[in-house]
């Protein structure tokens, strides 16, 4: 883990944005955002419809993303042996935009963006979560997006990365003094 990199960017308690540059081909970035195998290796599984509109499921298990996996800590024990989603389509411009719903269908839910934007032989990638509901869904939603893009850096690096959990944890403290 880079503990130099860029904290997400609080637009108050509505929305956060992260901004990270990846090994391109932004062909292959793309790729990692939606093709299921190879998002599993740094978020979660589950097929993508082909077109806005649709729904689709996320099959989300933490202690897979990485070689050494980590118990969850306390109050995501609930989610040790995984747990699903279901989001639906909002946006697909290939290979630059990438929008879905964050949550489950019937509650409160919020939104999320990766933009892909070539930059030299890197990717600029933004992901922006907006929506949010305050402190409390900041303080998960913040170090989690951070710990995920950190795994997806090292997949990306052909790097095994460090136990997600380890991740978060680091940086749970970093985004709680915010």
């Amino acid at each position: 883990m880079n503990l130099n990199e860029p904290l997400g960017v609080f637009d108050g308690t509505q929305a956060v944005r992260f901004e990270r540059l990846l090994p391109g081909p932004i062909e292959r970035v793309w790729a990692f955002l939606i093709e299921s195998d190879k998002r599993s290796e740094w978020l979660a599984s589950g097929a993508m419809p082909p077109q806005p509109g649709g729904d689709f499921i996320m099959h989300f298990d933490h202690s897979k993303l990485s070689a050494t996996p980590a118990v969850p800590p306390e109050p995501y024990r609930q989610y040790a042996g995984g747990h699903e989603s279901l989001h639906r389509l909002l946006r697909l411009e290939p290979p630059h935009v990438l929008a879905f719903t964050w949550g489950s269908i019937q509650d409160t839910l919020s939104e999320v963006t990766f933009e892909l934007s070539e930059a030299g032989d890197q990717v600029k990638l933004v992901l922006t979560h907006r929506n949010l509901s305050g402190r409390d869904e900041q303080l998960d939603v913040g170090p989690g997006w951070h710990s995920h893009l950190d795994v997806l850096r090292e997949r990306l690096n052909d790097r095994a990365p460090a136990s997600f959990w380890k991740l978060f944890e680091q940086i749970k403290a970093r985004y709680d003094a915010l």
